[in-house]
């Protein structure tokens, strides 16, 4: 029997690795398993592909808590560059340091600029923390929002997981940490980052296993709401929406019902929580003026 949080080389399978997910409520498919275990088992970074809502960032967070250890978010955004992913020198703490050395009366020049660039003035930024972290899981989330020259240069931090600080010299992981990159495929990432990871696309669940997720997740919540709002999210997402619901706005909304005391999901209902499911003010018209909510 494996304690609650486990190191990835007592893992022995994939069918384990799903059962250990599942004690943490996330459900895995045999698919997703056998790709968290291999890039466990491999030591390589694991790259989630797919819709948003579908559950890749919640993985990452649950293979931190499965594993004891911190989870470290870079979120990406376009202009993120390597100094904000990295470090950054904490120049008020060494201004106020140079004042007080002046105030004592220091006036050795090498001395001073030895002190200021010591590591208690560096702020570590998510990839050295990562680097200085063990265990640790690093999760770069939503790389298809950052610019290809930062594509670039988190491969070379991917490949041996070292980080150059010319001031301080060379910072090394003695133990790798669990990588998990999540695009949400707004546009193509590059195919060297992507051979450097192993690759997976996290597909909406099926129905039957959106249930289980439901009433894994949410102990209040009855098999009739969580089957009917299952298939009201198919439809929705079968719908040609903007931005149909992911399985995190298939929780929200069985939340928000639960929360007005629904034990089943009727339209007048169904329509006044809708803001849960849709986050677009043209998909919500779209779903009232059809009257998928409607639809058995």
């Amino acid at each position: 029997m494996l304690p609650p949080t486990v190191r990835a080389t007592d893992v022995d399978s994939p069918e384990q690795l799903a059962e250990l997910l599942d004690r943490h409520a996330y459900l895995a498919d045999e698919g997703l398993a056998t790709a968290v275990f291999l890039a466990l088992r491999m030591g390589r970074p694991l790259f989630l592909e797919g819709e948003a809502g579908v559950g890749k960032t919640e993985l990452a967070k649950t293979l931190a808590e499965l594993l004891g250890a911190p989870l470290i978010r870079l979120q990406c955004y376009e202009g993120l560059d390597a100094a904000q992913a990295l470090y950054d020198w904490d120049f008020a703490r060494q201004l106020l340091h140079l004042k007080a050395a002046e105030a004592a009366g220091v006036t050795d020049v090498g001395r001073l600029e030895g002190e200021i660039y010591d590591r208690r003035f560096l702020i570590a930024r998510p990839l050295l923390k990562a680097v200085e972290t063990q265990p640790s899981v690093l999760l770069v989330d939503e790389i298809d929002r950052a610019d290809d020259e930062f594509e670039a240069f988190l491969l070379e931090v991917l490949s041996d997981f070292t980080i150059s600080i010319p001031e301080l010299g060379t910072i090394r992981a003695r133990t790798p940490p669990v990588v998990v990159v999540t695009s949400n495929r707004t546009r193509e990432v590059h195919d060297a980052l992507k051979r450097r990871c192993l690759y997976h696309w996290l597909e909406h669940p099926t129905f039957e296993r959106e249930v289980a997720i439901l009433l894994r997740r949410l102990p209040g919540c009855g098999r009739t709401l969580a089957e009917q709002v299952a298939r009201a999210a198919e439809r929705l997402r079968g719908a040609g929406l903007v931005k149909p619901p992911g399985v995190a706005e298939t929780l929200d909304w069985a939340e928000a019902l639960l929360t007005l005391g629904a034990k089943e999901l009727d339209p007048d209902r169904a329509a006044a929580t809708l803001g849960a499911a849709l986050k677009y003010r043209e998909d919500v018209a779209a779903v009232l003026s059809d009257g998928l909510l409607a639809r058995e």
